[in-house]
């Protein structure tokens, strides 16, 4: 799967998504720290609001997004989240 990790999220996330295999990349890898909103689309990993707002006022069938609800994280939280949301073990419930 590909990723883009938005800018309030960790580095770390990218790093760790491509240690399972994933195409992923942070925001800023791509000097894209400064990039409004609009500009970034790809399946986000966010915890930023604004996004599901703009995929909604745009229409759009995508881009894909995972939310990480629940405020500021910090790099171990961020990454702490998409283990659980991405875990084998989670159940389909459990990411919705």
């Amino acid at each position: 799967m590909r990723f883009l990790v938005d800018m309030p999220l960790s580095p770390e996330l990218g790093s760790w998504l491509r240690s399972l295999g994933h195409d992923a990349v942070h925001a800023n890898e791509l000097s894209m720290s400064r990039a409004a909103d609009e500009v970034i689309l790809a399946v986000i990993i966010t915890a930023d609001l604004d996004f599901p707002r703009l995929i909604s006022q745009l229409g759009a069938a995508g881009p894909g997004l995972i939310l990480l609800r629940g405020g500021n994280y910090s790099e171990a939280e961020s990454v702490d989240a998409s283990v659980a949301y991405f875990s084998p073990s989670s159940t389909r419930s459990d990411r919705d």
